[in-house]
C-alpha cells in the first residue's frame, strides 16, 4: 500500500485529494491547523488515514508529521498544499504589511521546504513531491503581488530541488481557480460560484501521479484537455 502526507487537508483541494487517494486505497497522513475538523473529516474519509493536526510553519509539527511518516513506513508521495492568503480583502504592494508578507512566505515557501528537508530520508524511490502553486506566480495581477511572489519562490525551490534529487519527481502543480475559502478570502463578499470545485480539478493531479512526466510545472488545466474530465 502507498503512503501519501498531504498538508492542507481539512477543505478545500487537500481534502478533495485525500478523498480520491483514499479511493485508491492509498495509506494518508493529513494535516491542518484546524484539529477538530481535520479528525471529522478525517473520520470520514476512512480508517487508513492519520490525522496530524498543527500549523505546517511549525518545526514541531512538522516533525511531529515526519514521526508519523516514519510509523507508516516510509513515504510515496509529499504534497504540499497548505497555504496562506496573507492580508485581505488584496492590498497593492505598496502599502503590503511587511509583518504578514514574512508570514506568508514562511508558510508558502519556507515550511515546504523545511518539510521535504525533514522527510527526504524517508522518501521511497521514486517517489514525488507537489508543491501547490498558482498562476499568480507567473501572471501579473493587481492585489496578488504578496502571494504570488510566495509562489513564484515555491516554483522556483520545486525547480531546484527536481534538478538536484532526480531520483524523486519534483512537480509544481498548478490547480487554477477553485471555489474554495481562499478563494472566497480573496474576494470577500463577492460570488465565486463560477470557479469549479476542487473535485473536478484532482483528475489533473491523478494523472500527473499516473504519467510520472519528468519534473516541472504542470498546469491542472492542460492535464485535463482530452482526457473528459475539464474542470467546469
Amino acid at each position: 500500500m502507498r503512503t501519501a502526507l498531504i498538508t492542507g487537508a481539512s477543505r478545500g483541494f487537500g481534502l478533495a485529494l485525500a478523498k480520491a487517494l483514499a479511493e485508491r486505497d492509498w495509506k494518508l497522513i493529513v494535516d491542518a491547523r484546524d484539529g477538530r475538523a481535520l479528525q471529522s473529516e478525517a473520520d470520514a474519509v476512512g480508517a487508513g488515514v492519520t490525522a496530524v493536526a498543527g500549523d505546517i510553519a511549525d518545526p514541531e509539527h512538522r516533525t511531529a508529521l515526519a514521526t508519523a511518516v516514519a510509523r507508516a513506513g516510509g513515504l510515496d508521495l509529499l504534497v504540499n498544499n497548505a497555504s496562506t492568503l496573507g492580508a485581505s480583502p488584496l492590498p497593492g504592494l505598496d502599502r503590503y504589511p511587511l509583518a504578514v508578507l514574512e508570514q506568508v512566505f514562511r508558510t508558502n515557501v519556507l515550511a515546504p521546504l523545511a518539510l521535504v528537508q525533514e522527510l527526504l530520508p524517508q522518501l521511497s524511490p521514486g517517489a514525488a513531491i507537489v508543491n501547490i502553486t498558482s498562476d499568480a506566480a507567473v501572471e501579473a495581477y493587481e492585489g496578488w503581488g504578496g502571494y504570488g511572489a510566495s509562489k513564484a519562490a515555491l516554483e522556483q525551490i520545486s525547480a531546484v530541488l527536481g534538478a538536484e534529487q532526480p531520483g524523486f519527481r519534483v512537480y509544481a502543480f498548478d490547480p487554477g481557480d477553485m471555489r474554495t475559502a481562499m478563494q472566497q478570502e480573496a474576494f470577500p463578499g463577492e460570488d465565486i460560484s463560477d470557479r469549479p470545485e476542487p473535485e473536478t480539478v484532482v483528475p489533473g493531479l491523478l494523472r500527473l501521479l499516473d504519467d510520472l512526466p519528468p519534473s516541472g510545472r504542470y498546469r491542472a488545466a492542460d492535464l485535463l484537455v482530452g482526457s473528459g474530465m475539464e474542470a467546469g
